[in-house]
């Protein structure tokens, strides 16, 4: 089989993958993009995207059956979960081929199948693929990003089955709705799948090791929204551990030991949500200089590994493990290919978004983490009961939080939980590139009425000017 030869090789075409090949056909290069199941990657065809559709639907439930906050009335409301999946999985299936298209329309070359770095010959670093044990093609090129992404961690004792136990895939195209629910991890995605089925009707419980939901973020946000998850009827256990699953013919029983306590629960079915481990594995590594920590490749800030011309970016290295940020390396990684000087990238200015009910987002440090790397703060804070569009919109839940340094004004971290905050977070985002203090956010003009409004009030309160609470 006669090589071919490109100047870049991108392994994995998701959002990092395909980003990268993007750009580096923008910069004039030959590029070619290795793909063993679907362009877009698990965030397209089976995490992000996807997964936003089943929760608008079931937002929509949601609102139907509470019609009568807006003067509505309807009677037999229900709801057929084969459309809902196949509406999903249409969504996915469009923007995978919308990636297709970015990628012909650039005239990058995309090969179906798995790459195996293969060595070096005469400078070049060469990959081979295949598709079902089946040589496809073998390639060349200077340099090759892996971007191959990663897969849920399986659970001792709880690995997935696809029937009782569930992956977050499995979770996203049910047959039918199970009438009870136990998701293990309370991270974005626990919480969401939680928030889909607690919409829907289920009866959800979700356990979470660590001592509170949502534990990345700050400790006010996580506790508004369990408080707001309870509300709702969700139930929850902190601290606490699965240490036996039993399964059934159709239900799983579950003992959770936490604080103390020991308690049993059946549910029909179990959602294993405890992380990730990147994808590793046949991809060549062996006998190479890349270093692997915990399943995932270490780089340098420019996203090289320590073989010269392999590089890795997305899930695949180190967290946060988002899709935004993926994308955001593959640039990186690019335009250091091609002898620019991309700024690297800052931890502290990626947002993080949860799509549950409430919404949660966030970006840079929250209050303990500011004072634990020893900043004197000043905190803001504004509720959403005080915002005139949240109250228009039967919305007053909610709470928007700033969090400053004393001594410069300096915007350290926004954390925000209510309607819409998913949206709203940007604009913190790039106050916090354009290293805006509290002055320049002051002296900005929110419109009116808008959810944004609270964003101002919040900066105001931190420095003792909030005018409407």
């Amino acid at each position: 089989m006669a090589e071919q030869n490109f100047d870049l090789i991108v392994v994995g075409g998701g959002p990092g993958g395909y980003v990268a090949a993007i750009r580096a056909a923008q910069l004039k290069m030959n590029v070619a993009v290795v793909e063993r199941e679907h362009l877009g990657g698990i965030c397209l065809n089976w995490g992000c995207i996807p997964t936003k559709a089943l929760l608008r639907t079931s937002e929509i439930n949601h609102l139907l059956h509470h019609l009568d906050a807006y003067g509505f009335a309807a009677k037999d409301v229900s709801f057929d979960l084969a459309k809902i999946v196949d509406r999903s999985r249409k969504v996915a299936g469009q923007l995978s081929g919308g990636v297709k298209h970015l990628l012909k329309k650039n005239k990058v070359t995309v090969f179906d199948g798995s790459g195996r770095l293969d060595g070096v010959a005469g400078g070049l670093r060469k990959l081979k693929v295949e598709k079902d044990g089946k040589p496809v093609a073998d390639l060349t090129a200077k340099n090759i990003i892996l971007a191959t992404g990663a897969r849920a961690r399986q659970a001792p004792g709880m690995e997935s089955d696809g029937k009782l136990i569930w992956t977050y895939k499995d979770a996203m195209v049910p047959k039918e709705l199970p009438k009870s629910l136990l998701v293990v991890g309370s991270g974005a995605i626990g919480i969401e799948f939680a928030s889909f089925y607690h919409n829907l009707g289920v009866d959800v419980t979700v356990v979470e090791m660590l001592d509170r939901v949502l534990p990345v973020e700050d400790e006010e946000i996580s506790a508004f929204a369990r408080k707001s998850f309870e509300k709702q009827g969700m139930k929850i256990r902190t601290s606490a551990t699965v240490k036996d699953v039993k399964k059934a013919a159709n239900s799983v029983t579950a003992t959770i030991e936490g604080n103390g306590k020991t308690e049993t629960i059946t549910v029909e079915r179990v959602i294993i949500a405890i992380g990730i481990v990147g994808n590793v594995e046949g991809i060549g590594l062996e006998g190479t200089k890349v270093k692997v920590d915990r399943t995932h490749v270490v780089t340098d800030d420019h996203l090289r590994t320590d073989e010269p011309g392999i590089w890795a970016i997305g899930d695949l290295v180190g967290p946060p493990w988002l899709a935004h940020k993926a994308s955001h390396e593959g640039v990186v990684a690019v335009e250091t290919i091609a002898g620019l000087h991309p700024h690297v990238m800052d931890v502290a200015k990626i947002p993080g978004c949860t799509y549950c009910m409430p919404q949660v987002a966030s970006v840079g440090l929250t209050e303990a983490k500011a004072k634990a790397e020893g900043y004197e703060v000043k905190v803001g804070r504004f509720p959403y009961i005080g915002n005139g569009k949240a109250i228009a919109l039967g919305e007053p839940e909610g709470m928007i939080k700033t969090v400053f340094d004393a001594k410069t004004g300096e915007l350290l971290g926004a954390h925000m939980v209510g309607a819409e905050v998913t949206e709203l977070i940007q604009g913190y985002v790039v106050a916090k590139n354009l290293e805006s203090t509290e002055k320049e956010l002051m002296e900005t003009i929110f419109p009116h009425p808008t959810l944004s409004e609270m964003m101002h009030e919040s900066v105001l309160d931190a420095y003792g000017r909030v005018i409407h609470f």
